[in-house]
């Protein structure tokens, strides 16, 4: 399984996130190419305890749920709604300029996986606490799922 603690998996994100840009356009859901970008960081910035997003999660989010999106092998469903947090049309970030905003989601994805950490993990807002290991698996398919949205 796909993991940010695996070298290739991370390559491949990169990879994928360098096919990026302003014409991109989405294949399901509301927001915008640059709204996603902005979303990618804010979700790892949460991580790391440099934003916070309140939990809103419930004994079967932290749980079953949690589980089941981590480790059944099959996408993630469209159209979940985010945490406000890192909803850039109502607590997130708001997108400036792309370019600028990749480059921050690049060094947010570079802290996120960067060993040893110089962070220590939060709670996940709907998951409830998770081990590295978890976060490890939850940022590439987070970050796989938002980039399928965008095909890339």
């Amino acid at each position: 399984m796909k993991t940010l603690s695996n070298a290739n998996d991370r390559d491949e994100l990169l990879r994928r996130l360098d096919t990026i840009g302003p014409a991109s356009q989405r294949r399901w859901g509301k927001m915008t190419v640059a709204e996603m970008v902005c979303h990618l960081s804010d979700a790892l910035r949460v991580a790391m305890g440099e934003k916070h997003a309140g939990p809103i999660g419930n004994w079967a989010s932290r749980s079953v749920v949690k589980w089941g999106a981590l480790w059944v092998p099959t996408p993630w469903p469209h159209g979940v709604p985010t945490v406000p947090a890192c909803n850039a049309r109502m607590d997130g970030t708001k997108p400036a300029e792309i370019e600028s905003d990749l480059n921050r989601l690049r060094e947010d994805f570079a802290r996120f996986t960067r060993q040893p950490r110089g962070y220590e993990l939060q709670a996940h807002a709907i998951f409830g606490e998770m081990n590295e290991k978890e976060w490890m698996r939850w940022g590439y398919l987070h970050m796989d799922h938002h980039l399928r949205q965008f095909g890339a």
